[in-house]
C-alpha cells in the first residue's frame, strides 16, 4: 500500500511537470450540438465527422455543420468509407453522401432489412473489410455486402462491447465468454482464459507479432498462442481506478488510452508514460468516449462534454501553469543541465527533459527580469537586486537594488555593466567573487535596455529616447551623453548581435551606422512589422540569430549559408497563443540544436524549429449561397461549387464560404480573395472564412480564394465562376426591339420636327411682322416725342421771353420812377418838370406793356388764365394782372413798379384778392395760385 501511495505521489508530480503538445478544445456551443461525442472519423478530403448525441457533425477547420440524427436518436458511431459516411443510431444505420451543392443526404440501410433487426438495438461501431461493411450492436454483428446489397449477421452469446480489425481479420470480445475472430463468415475462439473473460476488453492491437489487449480495469495483457500474460506499463497502478473506456494504437506505435475519470494517457511502445492530458492541464473533460488519429497524426478526443484535439506533430510543447505554481515567465535559461525560469514570483528550476515539478530557489521571492550566464556563473536580475545562483541557492550581490539586466564588458573579462532602475553600475570579479564596484556617475535614468557597442554604452528609454553614452576608460563616470529623441516610443528596444546594433519600434527596425553616427532604417527587417501587426520592439539575439515578436507570429532572422544574406523565417505562433507580456517577450536556446524555450504569461513553450517545416495544405470552397435579398433567409439557394453558376438578375447577393482543413491549435489559416469582373485586386489577408457580395451587376465573374499558414501558401487557388444574367430589358432581343422602336420613333420624330419647324417658321414670320408693327409704333412714338420736345422747347423759349419781358418791363418802370424822382428833386422849374413828369406818368400808365406781357404769359402758361377766369369770374383786369405776377412768384416789392403803385398798395391789393378768391386765413395766396 505504501508503494502504491508513493507511486501516486511521484506520478502526480510527473503529470504536473510535463510539457504537453498543443491541446485545442471545442465546447458544445462551438459546434452547436449536445455534449457527448461517441465516435470520430475523417474523409479523404480531410473533413472531420463526429457522432454526437444530436446527430452527425461535420467540421472543415473553419465551420461546423450539424445534420440531425435520421430518427432523432443518439448517434453512436461514424465511419467514412470512400465517399460515404456511415453512421449508426438507435435502431438505425445507413450512410450519408454529398449532393451537388455539398449538403449531406442520408440513405437508410436498416429500413431495407427492418425485419432482421432486434428490438432496442444501438449500433456502436462500424468497420470496413474488403467490400463488406460491419455494423456492431451489443448483441450482433451485421455484415452488409455493398455489391450484393445483402445483410447477414453473427450473434453473440453474451454482451458484445465492440469489434476490431487487425489487418483483414475482425476480432470481437464477449464478456464471460472469450475473445473471437471471424473466419470465413464464422466465429472462431481465440482465447477464453479468465484474464480475458473476466473483464471487458477495450482495445486489441497487433504488437510485435503478438496480440496486445487492454481491459477496462486490469490493464494490458499479451496473447501469444494459448498463453496470456500481463504486459506491464508505467501506469498500471493508475489504470486500476481509471476505468479505461477506449484506446488506440497510433501510427508511430504510441498507445493512446481514454479513461472515464483520468483523461488521456499516452504511452510509448515500451509502456512508459509520455503524457497524461486531463482537465488540470488543459483538457475540457476527464471522460474520453472516443479516440481517432487523423491524417496529420494528431489525436481527436470525443469527450463526455465537448471535443479535444492534441497536435502530436506540432513543433511546440506547452507548459501551462494553470494553477499558478510558477507564474508568468520573464526569462528562461538552461544552465548545468537544469531549466531555470525567472517569473513574477521568483526563480524556479528543474532538471532538463524532466517531467518533475519546478523547485523554488529560496531568497528570490518577487519579480525576476533577466537570467544570464556570464563567466560560467548564472546571474539573476531581480526587483531587489542582482543574485548569483550557486548550487540551487541565491547569493545577492551586496549594494545592488532594482536590477534590469547585465552586459559583460568585452575587453574587461572581470567587469559587468548592470542596468538598474536608477542608472548604470559596474560589477567586478575579485578572488572569483562578484561584487559591486561602483555606480557610473553622470547618468541616473532607468536602464532596462543596455547594449555595449564599440566604445559606447547605448541605453534605450522608451519615453525619453535613445541615450548614447561615452564613459571614461575605467567606467566610473560619464564623459558625454547624447539623446536621440527621434528614436523614442512605447515598447521599443535595442539589441546587439554579431557587430550589429539594432533599434526597433512601430516605425520599423533601424541599424546603427558607425561612420555616420546615426541609425538607418533596415528595409528588409522593417518588413517584419506591419502597422497592424506590431506588438513590441523586443528582440532577442541568440548566436547568429535575431528573434522578433509580432501579433501573428515570431520571426527568426538568420544568414544564408550560400550568400550570407539575411533570411526571415516566420513561425506561426501569434501573440494570443504566446500569451506573453508585451515588451517582455523572451526566448532562449535549449541544449538540443534548433530547440528553444519561450516564456509566456502562464508558463512557457518549447519550440522545435526542426519540426517547423513547410506543409502542403489546400483551400476549398465550402458553400455558395445566393439570394435576391440579404434580409430574406428563406429565399436563399445553394449552388453546385463544381459547376458554373447561372444566376438570374435578381439573384445578385452571393455569399461564399471557404476553408483550409487544418486543425492545430496554433495553425490559423488566413484567407485572401478577389472577384474578377468587379474586384480584380486581392483583399487583405484575414481570418474570416466567408466573402459577401451584395447587389452585383450583371456580367461574368470568377471568384478566387487562397490561404496561407505562416508564410506558406496553399497548393492551389480555389475558384468558382458564375454569371448573373441581364434583366429582360437588357437582353439582345430587347435591344433589337429597342432598335426597331427607335427607328420608328426617329421617323415620327422626323415628321414631328418637320411640323415643328414649319410651325416655328410661321411663328417667326408672325413675330417679324409684329416686330415691324412695334418698330413702326416706336417710330411714330419717337416722332411724337420729338414734336413734344419741340413744343417743350418752344414753351421754354416763351417762358424765357416772358421772363425777359417781365424783367424788361420791371427795369423800365424802375428807371422811369427813378427819373421821375430825380426830376422832382433836382428840377425846380415847373415849366420844365411838369411836361416831363406827364410823359413819364403816361408811359407808366400805358396799357401796351400789359398786353405784351399778357401775350407772353399766355404763350408760356396758356391754361392758367383760362382756369382763373373759369373758377373766379368776379376778378377785374387788375386782379388778373396781379394773379399773373404772383404766378411768376414775384414779391410785392417787385410787383409795385409793374403796377406803378407802392409796395403797401400791392399788399392791400393782395388782401383784397384773397377776399375775392375766398381763401381761408391759414392758406397761402401764392401757393394757391401756383397750384391752380
Amino acid at each position: 500500500m505504501k508503494n502504491v501511495v508513493l507511486f501516486l505521489v511521484i506520478f502526480t508530480s510527473i503529470v504536473k511537470g510535463q510539457e504537453l503538445p498543443p491541446i485545442k478544445n471545442f465546447s458544445p456551443s462551438d459546434f452547436g450540438a449536445e455534449n457527448q461525442n461517441w465516435s470520430i472519423s475523417q474523409s479523404n478530403n480531410r473533413l472531420i465527422y463526429v457522432a454526437n448525441n444530436k446527430g452527425l457533425l461535420e467540421f472543415n477547420g473553419a465551420e461546423w455543420f450539424l445534420y440531425p440524427s435520421p430518427n432523432q436518436t443518439i448517434m453512436r458511431s461514424v465511419r467514412v468509407i470512400d465517399e460515404k459516411i456511415y453512421t449508426g443510431c438507435y435502431m438505425e444505420f445507413g450512410y450519408w453522401t454529398k449532393n451537388q451543392v455539398g449538403t449531406l443526404i442520408y440513405e437508410s440501410l436498416s429500413n431495407r432489412f427492418r425485419d432482421k433487426l432486434l428490438e432496442d438495438e444501438e449500433f456502436w461501431n462500424i468497420l470496413k473489410v474488403d467490400n463488406l461493411v460491419l455494423f456492431q450492436s451489443k448483441k450482433r454483428i451485421y455484415i452488409y455486402d455493398e455489391a450484393r446489397q445483402t445483410l447477414e449477421y453473427l450473434e453473440a452469446r453474451t454482451t458484445l462491447p465492440r469489434i476490431w480489425k487487425l489487418g483483414k481479420t475482425v476480432f470481437y470480445h464477449t464478456i464471460d465468454d472469450g475473445l473471437y475472430k471471424i473466419k470465413n463468415g464464422e466465429k472462431e475462439l481465440v482465447n477464453n482464459e479468465v484474464s480475458v473473460t473476466s473483464d471487458e476488453v477495450v482495445e486489441i492491437m497487433d504488437f510485435n507479432g503478438k496480440i496486445l489487449i487492454l481491459t477496462r480495469h486490469n490493464g494490458f495483457y499479451q496473447i501469444s498462442g494459448d498463453k496470456v500474460e500481463p504486459w506491464p506499463t508505467q501506469i498500471d497502478v493508475n489504470l486500476v481506478d481509471a476505468s479505461v473506456y477506449t484506446a488506440l494504437r497510433l501510427s508511430n506505435n504510441t498507445i493512446a488510452i481514454g479513461t472515464i475519470s483520468n483523461g488521456l494517457f499516452l504511452l510509448n511502445p515500451e509502456g512508459k508514460l509520455l503524457y497524461q492530458i486531463y482537465m488540470e492541464n488543459g483538457l475540457r473533460n476527464n471522460t474520453v468516449l472516443s479516440l481517432f488519429e487523423d491524417m496529420d497524426k494528431s489525436i481527436w478526443l470525443g469527450l463526455d462534454n465537448g471535443l479535444g484535439h492534441v497536435d502530436l506533430n506540432s513543433p511546440f510543447l506547452i507548459y501551462d501553469d494553470i494553477v499558478g505554481d510558477i507564474g508568468s515567465v520573464y526569462s528562461a535559461l538552461v544552465f548545468n543541465e537544469r531549466v531555470y525560469v525567472g517569473t513574477n514570483q521568483g526563480l524556479f528550476y528543474k532538471p532538463i527533459n524532466s517531467k518533475s515539478n519546478f523547485q523554488f530557489v529560496q531568497g528570490t521571492e518577487g519579480q525576476v527580469w533577466q537570467l544570464k550566464e556570464i563567466d560560467g556563473k548564472l546571474f539573476c536580475c531581480h526587483h531587489t537586486g542582482t543574485f548569483v545562483i550557486e548550487d540551487k541557492k541565491a547569493r545577492k550581490i551586496e549594494g545592488t537594488e532594482g536590477s534590469w539586466n547585465l552586459q559583460p564588458v568585452g575587453n574587461y573579462g572581470d567587469l559587468v555593466i548592470q542596468g538598474a532602475y536608477d542608472g548604470l553600475y559596474i560589477l567586478e570579479k575579485k578572488d572569483n567573487i562578484w561584487k559591486l564596484r561602483n555606480k557610473i556617475d553622470g547618468f541616473g535614468n532607468s536602464s532596462r535596455f543596455v547594449e555595449l557597442f564599440d566604445s559606447f554604452i547605448f541605453v534605450n528609454h522608451e519615453y525619453k529616447g535613445l541615450f548614447k553614452i561615452t564613459p571614461d576608460n575605467e567606467f566610473k563616470r560619464v564623459k558625454s551623453v547624447v539623446i536621440d529623441t527621434l528614436l523614442r516610443g512605447d515598447n521599443s528596444a535595442i539589441v546587439s548581435a554579431k557587430e550589429e546594433l539594432l533599434y526597433a519600434d512601430k516605425k520599423g527596425v533601424f541599424k546603427y551606422v558607425d561612420n555616420a553616427d546615426k541609425f538607418v532604417k533596415d528595409s528588409l527587417l522593417s518588413r517584419i512589422y506591419g502597422e497592424s501587426n506590431y506588438t513590441s520592439g523586443k528582440m532577442a539575439a541568440i548566436n547568429d540569430e535575431i528573434w522578433f515578436f509580432t501579433k501573428d507570429n515570431i520571426n527568426k532572422v538568420s544568414k544564408s549559408s550560400l550568400n550570407n544574406k539575411k533570411v526571415v523565417t516566420q513561425i506561426e505562433l501569434g501573440e494570443s497563443s504566446r500569451n506573453s507580456i508585451s515588451g517582455y517577450e523572451n526566448i532562449a536556446p535549449l541544449e538540443n540544436p534548433g530547440k528553444y524555450i519561450l516564456g509566456t504569461g502562464l508558463g512557457y513553450i518549447i519550440l522545435d524549429s526542426n519540426k517547423n517545416k513547410d506543409k502542403n495544405f489546400i483551400v476549398e470552397i465550402a458553400e455558395i449561397e445566393v439570394s435576391s435579398s440579404t434580409m430574406e433567409k428563406n429565399n436563399r439557394q445553394l449552388l453546385d461549387k463544381n459547376e458554373k453558376g447561372d444566376l438570374e438578375n435578381h439573384e445578385n447577393n452571393v455569399v461564399i464560404s471557404y476553408y483550409t482543413p487544418e486543425y492545430g491549435k496554433y495553425i490559423r489559416p488566413k484567407y485572401q480573395y478577389r472577384l474578377r469582373g468587379i474586384y480584380d485586386t486581392w483583399s487583405d489577408w484575414s481570418l474570416n472564412h466567408t466573402a459577401t457580395f451584395s447587389n452585383l451587376p450583371y456580367g461574368d465573374y470568377l471568384f478566387e480564394v487562397r490561404s496561407k499558414i505562416g508564410d506558406s501558401l496553399a497548393e492551389k487557388t480555389a475558384t468558382f465562376s458564375f454569371t448573373i444574367k441581364k434583366k429582360w430589358y437588357q437582353t439582345n432581343m430587347a435591344i433589337a426591339l429597342y432598335a426597331v422602336l427607335g427607328i420608328i420613333g426617329l421617323f415620327f420624330m422626323h415628321l414631328a420636327y418637320r411640323r415643328h419647324y414649319k410651325q416655328r417658321q410661321q411663328k417667326l414670320v408672325e413675330r417679324t411682322e409684329k416686330e415691324m408693327r412695334i418698330a413702326k409704333a416706336e417710330n411714330e412714338k419717337e416722332i411724337v416725342r420729338l414734336k413734344n420736345e419741340q413744343l417743350k422747347q418752344r414753351v421754354r423759349m416763351k417762358s424765357s421771353e416772358l421772363a425777359a419781358s417781365t424783367m424788361s418791363l420791371l427795369r423800365k418802370n424802375e428807371v422811369l420812377n427813378e427819373v421821375k424822382k430825380q426830376l422832382e428833386q433836382k428840377v425846380k422849374d415847373p415849366t420844365i418838370k411838369t411836361p416831363i413828369t406827364k410823359i413819364i406818368d403816361e408811359s407808366l400808365n400805358r396799357n401796351d406793356d400789359w398786353e405784351l406781357f399778357k401775350e407772353a404769359f399766355n404763350n408760356a402758361d396758356k391754361e392758367f388764365l383760362g382756369k382763373l377766369n373759369k373758377f373766379h369770374t368776379n376778378l377785374t383786369q387788375n386782379d388778373i394782372r396781379l394773379c399773373a405776377y404772383l404766378r411768376l412768384n414775384l414779391s410785392s416789392k417787385e410787383i409795385a413798379p409793374l403796377l406803378n403803385i407802392s409796395t403797401k398798395s400791392v399788399e392791400v391789393k393782395r388782401y383784397r384778392l384773397r377776399k375775392k378768391l375766398g381763401l381761408e386765413h391759414d392758406k397761402n395766396l401764392v401757393d394757391y395760385i401756383l397750384n391752380l
